[in-house]
């Protein structure tokens, strides 16, 4: 048993010895690159043209809708609540649409649009109406204040009693 105990001694001594000592190395050496700059030729398309005209178009479009709960009446008609129409030549556009104000007058919009600009004739139709201003009918609310909460009472407690150990 001591032999071992001598031997592992022996051998920490060794080893502590071979391992205190700091390794030392070469700097590294590091060849230059040895690739030339990618060459990057221009793209092979051309770029786009958002340049495209087209002619104007002649349309026409008209629209109606009947809604029997709401009072507007954006028609041409008493029938119907929703419309608006308008068509175009190509260079001249016109149309007409009808608008109920908040007020109860209907607002009649008849407009052109061509190389001079947008030309618009409004009209009114109808008489303004303004419902008389009322007082609230209601009552101011009422309820009772909350109580105050009472200030918190601190009891101290007793002081422990332990009886004495019995042998």
């Amino acid at each position: 048993m001591q032999f071992f105990i001598f031997a592992t001694l022996v051998s920490v001594a060794v080893a502590s010895s071979v391992y205190n000592t700091a390794p030392s190395y070469a700097a590294p050496a590091y060849k230059a690159p040895a690739y030339s700059a990618p060459a990057y030729s221009a793209p092979a398309y051309s770029s786009p043209s958002y340049e495209t005209q087209y002619a104007a178009q002649p349309y026409s479009f008209d629209w109606a809708v009947k809604e029997a709960g709401s009072y507007n009446d954006y028609s041409h008609s008493a029938d119907l609540d929703y419309s608006h129409s308008e068509s175009s030549d190509g260079k001249v556009t016109t149309g007409t649409y009808r608008v109920v104000l908040p007020d109860g007058r209907t607002q009649i919009v008849n407009y052109r649009a061509d190389s001079y600009g947008y030309t618009a004739d409004v009209k009114y139709e109808g008489d303004a109406k303004y419902p008389e201003y009322k007082a609230a009918s209601y009552n101011a609310p009422t309820y009772s204040a909350p109580r105050a909460y009472a200030s918190p009472v601190y009891k101290a407690p007793a002081a422990p009693v332990y009886a004495a150990p019995s042998y």
